[in-house]
């Protein structure tokens, strides 16, 4: 084995890479180059609070979205106060795997809010001004997550890194807003 003389390590020169990538800042367009990681497959990991369910799901292999996993993904993201489920938009499921890719965690997502249904948005939207009228939720394009092991301004660097979407920063509530609408940020 060859021996290290240039004072860097391979873990340094490996985190200057991984630093460099995230503020070369990939486009949506991009977003499949990241998402690769370990080979040609994206992943999500997630569990519910409020159901107790967990997912870890393969869902899309050499180009092409699973069929069953999708639904699994679908059904977990589901409004849990009415149990209505709706097809989540496979371009906010990519960019939250994106996202926990750029982390580099294990740990899952927290999922707070998927898919809300007119009835349950118009509740939360009467005891919080912070809930949009015509929320992205609402059309299975939106999730609000959070990471025990991640700070909020992280977990929002790495979705902002993707260029794919709408990016929340709910500092006081301890979660990020992740959607594939109009790219833009801001903060709850």
């Amino acid at each position: 084995m060859a021996k290290n003389t240039s004072g860097y390590s391979r873990r340094a020169l490996l985190k200057a890479f991984a630093a460099t990538t995230v503020a070369a800042a990939p486009t949506y367009s991009q977003a499949a180059g990241f998402l690769r990681g370990g080979g040609d497959i994206r992943r999500i990991r997630m569990y519910s609070g409020r159901t107790g369910e967990r997912l870890d799901m393969v869902y899309w292999i050499d180009g092409t979205y699973i069929k069953d996993a999708v639904k699994e993904v679908n059904h977990f993201m589901r409004d849990w106060r009415t149990d209505q489920v709706k097809s989540m938009d496979l371009r906010t499921i990519d960019i939250m795997a994106a996202s926990h890719n750029l982390l580099d965690v294990t740990e899952p997502f927290l999922l707070l809010s998927g898919y809300r249904s007119p009835q349950t948005n118009a509740m939360l939207r009467s005891r919080s001004r912070g809930v949009a009228k015509n929320s992205l939720h609402m059309q299975g394009q939106a999730a609000d997550l959070r990471l025990a092991s991640r700070s909020v301004s992280q977990m929002a660097q790495a979705a902002l890194a993707c260029k794919a979407g709408g990016v929340g920063r709910y500092y006081g509530s301890n979660f990020v807003h992740m959607d594939c609408g109009v790219v833009r940020s801001w903060r709850g």
